[in-house]
């Protein structure tokens, strides 16, 4: 089943408070979101059972959609509550958990007051989003064309559907001549991000990221320097020019769908997975799994 189109398979989605039938989970072709864009989305994990950090996402997706001018019709408890029943009710402990909101169809134009918000969560199983064997290896990035724009003409903190319009094009380009994906620079020059996943640099032991001004400051990177900082590793936020790629000894990508995934090659420059992204990646892995309460 893991290859079937995602409108063609077997289970139940939460859509507007009601489980329904895999396929019966439609929405009209007039939809705002599809013509203009207005949705929003998450991306979780499940493991053993257990969403990590599922509450910081749904408030995530609540302050998305306020940023986006639209209010979800459930609360922040309400969506947490209807992940863990979609991802429960589908048989699942580890998976990937995806709740989005968007404008319906209700109004059809720019103007969307009246569209109507609808919201829908779907559940499925979904491995490694990089080769698992060649994990340590390390990823090849491309170095993307788009670049992640001012703040000033996107609303850069929403997890926003039409954001990701360049990211994809620059993912298939990458793909197209062999990389894993592409690191993206904002519109400065500098270096922001991937098409997905955030990046962290190392340097004469101390980590190097980028200042998330104009894109997501993700939960999954503020979870990795959390626990860079219970290493004692020292971590520094900051602006990072392409030109200083040379001079970075390893380099790592986070997100919910990459976890912590070594880099070995950004365009011209090599890197070698080393002891602080090995020391991060399984840190991260300890941290996502449910925590067994201790025995009285």
């Amino acid at each position: 089943m893991a290859g079937a189109p995602y409108d063609s398979r077997d289970g139940v989605i939460w859509m507007d408070g009601a489980l329904v039938e895999w396929r019966e989970a439609r929405l009209h072709v007039l939809s705002h979101g599809l013509h203009y864009a207005s949705s929003v989305f998450e991306g979780e994990r499940a493991y053993g059972g257990a969403i990590f950090k599922l509450d910081e996402h749904s408030e995530r997706l609540h302050e998305s959609a306020r940023i986006l001018d639209f209010e979800i019709p459930y609360s922040v408890a309400e969506i947490s509550a209807a992940c863990r029943e979609v991802m429960a009710a589908n048989g699942l402990r580890d998976c990937y958990v995806r709740p989005v909101a968007w404008r319906g169809s209700g109004q059809m134009g720019v103007s969307a007051q009246t569209a109507g918000v609808h919201v829908a969560i779907a559940a499925w199983e979904w491995g490694s989003y990089f080769d698992e064997a060649e994990r340590m290896k390390g990823i090849r990035l491309a170095i993307a064309d788009y670049r992640r724009p001012d703040p000033a003409t996107i609303p850069a903190k929403a997890k926003a559907a039409g954001l990701y319009m360049i990211c994809t094009l620059e993912k298939h380009k990458a793909e197209a001549k062999g990389y894993a994906d592409a690191l993206m620079l904002d519109w400065r020059g500098r270096v922001a991000e991937c098409t997905g996943a955030n990046v962290f640099f190392v340097r004469d032991g101390v980590l190097h990221t980028p200042t998330p001004d104009c894109f997501l400051d993700g939960i999954t990177r503020r979870t990795v320097i959390e626990l860079a900082g219970r290493r004692g590793l020292r971590v520094e936020e900051r602006a990072i020019m392409p030109e200083e790629l040379a001079s970075f000894s390893e380099c790592f990508i986070t997100g919910t769908a990459a976890e912590v995934t070594p880099v070995a090659e950004i365009g011209p420059h090599s890197f070698t997975p080393g002891e602080i992204t090995r020391t991060l990646l399984d840190d991260y892995m300890a941290e996502v799994q449910p925590k067994v309460a201790a025995a009285e």
